[in-house]
């Protein structure tokens, strides 16, 4: 599932996928396949990517497609 919270948040803080990438330690090819869902990231990874875009794990990664299947 492509992660549209995260990019429209990242868009919003005027983030390219790079910078992001540099505030979390990661590479950009990393933000780039969590976007688009290619990549599930460790939590560790989400809270670092959710205080550099000053969200919660709820704001960015939870996913309401699943609570209405259930």
């Amino acid at each position: 599932m492509k992660n549209k919270k995260m990019k429209i948040a990242r868009i919003e803080k005027d983030l390219s996928q790079e910078q992001l990438a540099d505030l979390v330690g990661a590479t950009r090819q990393t933000i780039g396949m969590i976007e688009s869902g290619k990549f599930n990231p460790s939590l560790q990874l989400c809270l670092s990517i959710c205080r550099a875009l000053g969200k919660t794990l709820d704001e960015l990664f939870w996913e309401e497609e699943e609570a209405e299947n259930e």
